[in-house]
Formats: C-alpha cells, sequence, structure tokens
C-alpha cells in the first residue's frame, strides 16, 4: 500500500477532520479499499461470533461502529467519483462496486448475525431499551429480512450474486451517461448561431468553448444550466432540434454508452430477487418499506395528478401554437419549441425578460439567504473558511455554527458545471452526524451545475437555478441539524418517499417577499429588486406548470410501470417507454423529463428505482407544511420552526416517517395544496 493510499486509512489530524484531499490520488482509492475491507470483514465476523449473549451494544451498536475506515474510503471515494471523477476513478469503480455489494451481501445473508439480531428483536421488550435503540433495531431487523436473511441458502447465494451483478450494471449506467454528456458540445461559430441568446448565456458559452478547446467560439453542453436556457431563447429552430435530441438521447446512442441492453438486465435481475423474497414484482418489494406501502397507493396518487396537468398542458400547447402563428412562424409545436414559445407567452403574460431578472439572482447572494432563512428559521449561523484542503477550487467551505456558536458541522458547496461531474443537483455527505463514538459532528456538501461567470465576473442565476439551490440546501440541513446517536437514522437515512419532505419545503423560503426584497439585489447598482418586478416573477410562479408537471409525472408514470408491470421476459426499454405514455396520453409536444435510458434516479444504482414517485409524494406534504406557517400568519413563526425542527430536520429516521410528520403537522396532509399551488387547482376547488 502506497503512502497516499495510507492517508485514506488514517485518523485525518486535519481542520474539523476534514479528507486532506491534496494528499489523495486517484490510484490510491483501490489499495485503500481492499485494506478497508479486510478489516471490515473482520469486525463483522467479531461480531456474528461472539461467544456472549447478544445484547444491544455487542451486536447492533457493534454493527454501528464496524467497517469504520471502508465508511471513511468509501464517502470520499463516491464523492469524488459523482463530482470531479477521471479514468483512474472510474475504472476504479467499476472494479470495487461488485466488492463492496460483495461485503453488503456478506453482512446481511450472515446467518449467525441474522439469528443474533432476531434474538434481540423477539426479546425487545426485556431489553430497556429506549425509543431510538427500538428503532435502530427495527430497522436492522427489516434490512436483514429485505436482504433476504431468511431464505434457503441456494437463494441467499442467488441473492448474493444479483446484487453483485446490479452493482456492477448501476456503475456502467451511471458513467455511460456521464461520458455522453461529457463528450457532446454544440459548437456555435457566428451571429446567425447566436440568434436571440442573451448575454449571459453567450458569456456562459464562451467560457464552456474554452475549457472544451474551442476559443473563439461558443458551446452550449448538455448541463440543465447551458441548454435549457439556450432551448429557451435560440431563435434558431434546427440548432433547437439537434441540442433538444442529443440532450434526450443521453443513453441510447449506438456504442459503447449505450444503456438500453443495462437497463433490460437490471429490470429481469430485479424482478427475480424480488420474487425471491415473497414479492409479485420489484415495486411491491421496494414499496413494501415505504410511506407509500404499495403501488397501488403510488398508482391512485399520480392518476390523481396527471388528468388536471395533462389537460392544463393541452391548454399550454395551444397557447404555444397561437404565440407561434402570431410571430409569423408556421410550424407545429414540436418538443424542442416549448421553451421557445412559452418564453415567448411568458414575456407577453407577465412581462418578464430573463435578461431583466437574472442581475437580481446572484449565486453568492442566493447562498446567503439560504443561509439568513435557517438562522432565522433554526438559529444556525456560517463562517466561510478559505484556507481548509478542498477537493476543487471552485468549493466553497462554511463552518456551521449553533445557536450558542459551538461547532455543528462542515458545509461544502460545490456549485459549478464541469466535464468531471454528473449532471444534476444532489446533497451527500462526507460524514454523518452521530454519537457512537463521543460527537460526531456531520460534513454535508451540496454539488450543482450552474453555469459559470468569467473571471472577475458575478455568476447569475434564473428563479429556478435558485429554486433548486434552497431545495438542495433543504437537503443539506436535513443532513447539517440531524441530532441522533446512531448512524443508521441520521440525516437523510429516511424512506426515499419522505426524505424530499425537507428539500422541497425549504423551497418556498425563496419565494417568500421578504427574502427576495433582502437578497435578490441588482449584482452592478445593489438596489434591490424593483417591487413591481418581483410582483410580475411571483405571479408567474404557476407559469407553464402543466408541462412542468407532466414532463415529471411521465417519469414517475414509466418508472413504477416498469418496475411492476414489464415482463422481464419480453421486457424492451424503448417500446415499452412509448407504450406507456401512448396508454396514459402524453402529449406529443413533450417529453419525459428523464427518459429511461438517462434515468440514473432508477438505474444508476436502487436509490430511486420504483421511487421516482417520491417528489410528488414528498411535495404533498411540504405544500401542506408549508401551510403551518401560513395560519401562524409569519414565514419564520419561532414556535412553528422549532416542532419542524425537532420532528423534521434534526430527527433523521428516528420514528417512523407518518409518525414524524404527525408530530409536526398533527394530521396527514390532503392533495389540494399541491393542486392549488401547482395551479391545477382553483381557490374555489380547493375550498
Amino acid at each position: 500500500m502506497s503512502t497516499h493510499s495510507s492517508v485514506l486509512l488514517q485518523d485525518w489530524e486535519t481542520p474539523f477532520g476534514l479528507p486532506p484531499f491534496s494528499q489523495i490520488q486517484p490510484e490510491d482509492f483501490g489499495p485503500a479499499f481492499d485494506a478497508a475491507l479486510s478489516v471490515a470483514e473482520a469486525d463483522v465476523e467479531a461480531i456474528a461470533n461472539n461467544p456472549d449473549a447478544p445484547s444491544f451494544d455487542n451486536t447492533i451498536l457493534a454493527l454501528e461502529t464496524a467497517g469504520e475506515k471502508l465508511t471513511q474510503v468509501a464517502s470520499v471515494f463516491f464523492n469524488l467519483s459523482g463530482a470531479h471523477t477521471n479514468p483512474t476513478l472510474q475504472a476504479t469503480e467499476r472494479e470495487i462496486a461488485p466488492k463492496l455489494a460483495a461485503h453488503s451481501s456478506r453482512i446481511l445473508l450472515n446467518p449467525a448475525l441474522y439469528q443474533r439480531i432476531e434474538s434481540l428483536n423477539a426479546t425487545k421488550q426485556t431489553l430497556n431499551l429506549d425509543a431510538e435503540q427500538e428503532r435502530v433495531l427495527e430497522r436492522y431487523t427489516t434490512s436483514f429480512q429485505r436482504a433476504g436473511a431468511a431464505l434457503s441458502d441456494e437463494a441467499k447465494q442467488r441473492i448474493s450474486e444479483i446484487t453483485q451483478r446490479l452493482a456492477t450494471l448501476g456503475t456502467q449506467f451511471a458513467q455511460n451517461v456521464l461520458a455522453d454528456e461529457a463528450n457532446y458540445k454544440l459548437v456555435l461559430k457566428d451571429e446567425q448561431d447566436l440568434a436571440g441568446l442573451p448575454s449571459f448565456l453567450i458569456e456562459a458559452a464562451r467560457e464552456a468553448a474554452q475549457d472544451r478547446g474551442e476559443d473563439g467560439a461558443y458551446v452550449i453542453t448538455l448541463s440543465r444550466s447551458s441548454i435549457e436556457p439556450f432551448l429557451q431563447f435560440s431563435k434558431r429552430r434546427d440548432l433547437r432540434e439537434k441540442a433538444f435530441k442529443a440532450w434526450a438521447s443521453r443513453g441510447e446512442n449506438p456504442g459503447e454508452t449505450n444503456n438500453l441492453e443495462i437497463i433490460t438486465e437490471t429490470v429481469a435481475l430485479r424482478h427475480e430477487r424480488a420474487r425471491l423474497l415473497g414479492y409479485d414484482n420489484f415495486a411491491a418489494f421496494k414499496l413494501d418499506d415505504t410511506m407509500a406501502k404499495t403501488p397501488d397507493a403510488v398508482a391512485s396518487l399520480l392518476d390523481s395528478i396527471w388528468l388536471p396537468a395533462r389537460a392544463k398542458a393541452l391548454e399550454e400547447v395551444a397557447d404555444l401554437q397561437d404565440m407561434a402563428s402570431s410571430l409569423g412562424d408556421n410550424v407545429e409545436i414540436a418538443p424542442w419549441d416549448w421553451r421557445y414559445y412559452a418564453e415567448k407567452v411568458r414575456q407577453q403574460r407577465h412581462e418578464l425578460d430573463e435578461e431583466q431578472v437574472k442581475p437580481y439572482f446572484q449565486l453568492d447572494k442566493m447562498i446567503e439567504a439560504a443561509f439568513d432563512s435557517a438562522n432565522r428559521l433554526f438559529g444556525i449561523s456560517f463562517r466561510e473558511l478559505h484556507e481548509v484542503d478542498r477537493y476543487h477550487p471552485d468549493l466553497k467551505v462554511f463552518e456551521v455554527l449553533d445557536a450558542d456558536g459551538s461547532h455543528r458541522g462542515i458545509f461544502i458547496g460545490d456549485y459549478f458545471a464541469r466535464t468531471s461531474k454528473r449532471s444534476g443537483a444532489w446533497m451527500s455527505a462526507f460524514r454523518k452526524q452521530h454519537r457512537t463514538r463521543g460527537t460526531v459532528a456531520p460534513v454535508i456538501v451540496n454539488v450543482m451545475n450552474f453555469s459559470k461567470a468569467p473571471a472577475g465576473e458575478p455568476t447569475l442565476l434564473t428563479f429556478d437555478d435558485a429554486r433548486t439551490l434552497f431545495h438542495e440546501f433543504g437537503h443539506a440541513l436535513h443532513g447539517l441539524l440531524s441530532d441522533v446517536t446512531y448512524p443508521v437514522i441520521s440525516g437523510t437515512s429516511v424512506s426515499r418517499d419522505f426524505v424530499e419532505l425537507p428539500s422541497q419545503l425549504y423551497e418556498h423560503w425563496l419565494s417568500e417577499p421578504e427574502v427576495l426584497q433582502r437578497f435578490a439585489v441588482h449584482y452592478k447598482t445593489g438596489a434591490p429588486i424593483p417591487q413591481e418586478l418581483l410582483d410580475r416573477l411571483l405571479a408567474a410562479a404557476n407559469f407553464n406548470q402543466g408541462f412542468a408537471t407532466v414532463e415529471y409525472l411521465a417519469t414517475a408514470i414509466v418508472d413504477m410501470a416498469i418496475h411492476s408491470e414489464a415482463d422481464p421476459e419480453t421486457f424492451e426499454p424503448q417500446s415499452f417507454e412509448q407504450q406507456v405514455l401512448e396508454k396514459i396520453g402524453m402529449p406529443s409536444q413533450i417529453v419525459m423529463r428523464h427518459r429511461t435510458p438517462h434515468l440514473a434516479h432508477a438505474f444508476a444504482g436502487d436509490g430511486y428505482s420504483a421511487g421516482y414517485y417520491s417528489y410528488i409524494w414528498s411535495e404533498v406534504m411540504d405544500a401542506d407544511a408549508f401551510e403551518a406557517f401560513k395560519e401562524a400568519g409569519d414565514p419564520f413563526h419561532p414556535e412553528t420552526a422549532a416542532r419542524l425542527k425537532q420532528a423534521i430536520y434534526s430527527a433523521g429516521g428516528r420514528q417512523d416517517p407518518e409518525d414524524a410528520y404527525i408530530a409536526f403537522r398533527g394530521k396527514m396532509p390532503s392533495i389540494a395544496p399541491l393542486l392549488k399551488g401547482r395551479g391545477l387547482m382553483t381557490e374555489n376547488e380547493a375550498a
């Protein structure tokens, strides 16, 4: 093992225990993983073969603290593989994914371990456990059972093989999508190519061109912060079509990055695993441990929103067609036209020009707004750290302080798009909060893909970009405010259809006028956003919601259908996707937000597989949850905020999600606030 790889296994004596990034080389991870896996295997064997009678401490607590170095190495590795990868890391990821899956199977399918856990579960009434310990024991029991610990040896062997193969497939899927995104560039060379593009996009495209060796030209990439505004403003319909088709076909292009066979095999293996575990299909298995519980419950929710959303979208189609005709454009609206003509309608209806709005949404000011809202709600504050080690010079690093000035954790912001980063936006942790070995403070990271401004210029965001920032910071707060003892229930370790509640709820504060009036200030003059512009911006909040809801719901419906209805023997991703969309009456002018070949949520690991519905499930709750602040008459109402922190943001997975929500709100929500909030229901209908 090299000196560098041994650094990965050390107790880091760095400020706040942050990873010593500058001392770590990509080739160090392979040896470090091998060494850490060996120690972790020994830890687990010692627990399983402990001659003492099982107790909470010698079994559950011991498992919680086993393999700490493996957790340390993996947390650094997988954060880098998503946010700042390279060929060496990708090769290591392909090699290590099945090894880690095999290690997980050896734990979860270990008969001696399962016997100890089952013994504790059977006698839990006599163990004098507190409520948190009871929840942790329940989580372990459920995890082992869902992994197949109670199956025959033959079935367990097959489950292990499936798990390892799925890990390999998920890794390759993600790398294929990243390759398609990183390798694509639409090169714009002259004024004709730039027709209609606002100055902020031209500057971002010039910067992207320089990064990709196209000096003197302009480049549009497949990052949302690049391609979406291009589709919104470009007058060149031929270029819009070219870029859109590249965006929509990620993962299904001919060649090595094609994901269709990966999806087909993944679906078959997931179905086989579910059947081995006694479920009819993978969706039934996946949902059994969520708030939704059953595919029927999800279908009921999605169906109830689909019909009004589709109707709204068809109204919007007519508006776009009318706009095209009024401009003398003899076109039938196609998917690559939607954003272009929608922008024209928005400008006409709400007198909103993105070049007017964007100067008021500086990245640094929106970060400050997110921090200030958290301070007013939860009492925490942020102090920027300038001298700490980081994995990329663009990172912003902050110490998070509690109201009494004590250390709460570290927050890292990684905001800009680059070819080494997968697309999208997410929150992750380099270290989770827990108290199994004293107080361990969290290290949380938000990763985004905003287009970086030229040197010396402030990065300006769209209002949607700012909403994404608030969304991911809501996830970050879930990790930073976590206040539990055990890692297995720390922070975002909750059911998938509950984990989006803290993030989606936090978006609401961005739209509060008092937040915008204070932080939406012009980047040149410092003047606050004019009230009349702010009024128009907020009035347009529900503009294009038919489109937004339909493109999202279509993805959720296809994801659920694949995992509950598809016959693994005859399943073919493209034709199945098309059949589902035809069945629900998908408008031809709209494409799924994430088509199956690049639906990383579902196929780059199990994360949101049969779970993409989770965003709308959580939105039902977040729309209702913010009503609590409206009812209190104050978006920062102290008592309501304290209850929110206690029941949701700091509680992690300490209790069942439904109980957690009721602890905050007193009842489960109805769907009406969501439909009203998205403009799919009138005030009279909601009453």
